[in-house]
């Protein structure tokens, strides 16, 4: 039997993307991360950005710029995305329309700023739906980001949505939502980590995506030039907080955040070695070096050659077969 059978039966099969999801709002910065994905593989996602991105009253040829990039040749391996504007906007609707007309097979998302309750994100996926499916698109993967009180209010049940794929805090906005109660220093490291609003909403949105096998996606670092941040940012998010994922902002960042999500060589050998073993005895308890394991544990593992896979790691050639 399949791991995903045997281990997730009538449980949420747990999504997993890259572990870096790079943000691109000019055409030469988008340009630049094509070149850069096709360099190192598929380990990233790139998200192109509509919302801070497109000047104002050039909304339109923004999006026809995005659209015909994600539809044209330099995009090799169909992980990109796009972030619109917001539903209040007064070219979102124009926006998704343009690029779901050039784009909608191949997008890899769409990601969805300053929702404030499930009741708005249904509409708005609705008009994304309708666009999507006008150009052939069923079923357009959603990706939601947490930075109102409301949307985190609302959080296990944005997260539930079945078209929604992974939740993204966004820091900036949800610190601004608090009127000068949250310092600025709560933006960034490492007041973001230790301000109990701030690490309250961290801990809100990665529960309610691991509630519902969704993919929590962790905010910017604003600091570009120091790589230690980012990875010191990353490795907190994932050990302290529960995140899987983490957004880019700058080329320097991608490779750092990869790194502090990437298991080691030596977990993807254990987990490949364990559920070997445990699929060899038809998933019933086994013991590895001396410790138990049963079905809880192999859930874990599974995780572990998930995100090795998708961060296109090598794994061992009778763990393969596995996924």
């Amino acid at each position: 039997m399949h791991p995903s059978e045997a281990l997730f039966r009538g449980q949420h099969l747990p999504a997993v993307l890259q572990a870096c999801d790079h943000y691109a709002g000019t055409e030469k910065l988008m340009r630049k991360s094509l070149v850069l994905q096709q360099e190192i593989g598929p380990r990233f996602d790139i998200t192109f950005d509509c919302e801070d991105g497109a000047a104002t009253g050039a909304e339109a040829t923004h999006a026809e710029m995005i659209g015909t990039l994600i539809a044209g040749s330099d995009n090799h391996f169909d992980r990109v995305g796009v972030r619109v504007q917001d539903a209040r906007h007064p070219c979102f609707e124009q926006s998704v329309r343009i690029i779901c007309s050039l784009a909608a097979n191949r997008l890899a998302y769409v990601a969805l700023p300053k929702i404030n309750s499930l009741a708005e994100l249904e509409q708005v996926i609705a008009i994304v739906n309708r666009h999507a499916q006008n150009s052939g698109r069923a079923g357009m993967p959603i990706q939601v980001l947490i930075e109102t009180q409301g949307a985190l209010a609302e959080v296990f049940a944005i997260a539930r949505h079945p078209q929604v794929q992974a939740l993204s805090f966004g820091i900036m906005d949800f610190v601004s939502s608090h009127y000068g109660a949250i310092p600025a220093a709560a933006m960034r490291s490492p007041g973001q980590f230790s301000h109990p609003l701030v690490r309250r909403a961290k801990l809100e949105i990665a529960a309610a995506c691991h509630a519902f096998g969704k993919v929590a996606s962790h905010n910017v670092t604003t600091e570009i030039n120091d790589t230690s941040v980012v990875t010191e940012d990353a490795t907190r998010a994932m050990h302290e907080f529960g995140y899987t994922r983490m957004w880019s902002i700058h080329p320097n960042q991608i490779r750092p955040i990869l790194a502090a999500f990437a298991p080691s060589s030596a977990e993807i050998n254990e987990a490949s070695a364990i559920l070997c073993n445990a699929q060899a005895n038809c998933w019933a308890p086994i013991q590895h070096n001396g410790k138990l394991h049963d079905r809880a544990s192999y859930r874990y593992y599974w995780t572990v050659l998930q995100r090795a896979k998708a961060s296109n790691l090598p794994l061992p050639d009778f763990a393969a077969g596995l996924l």
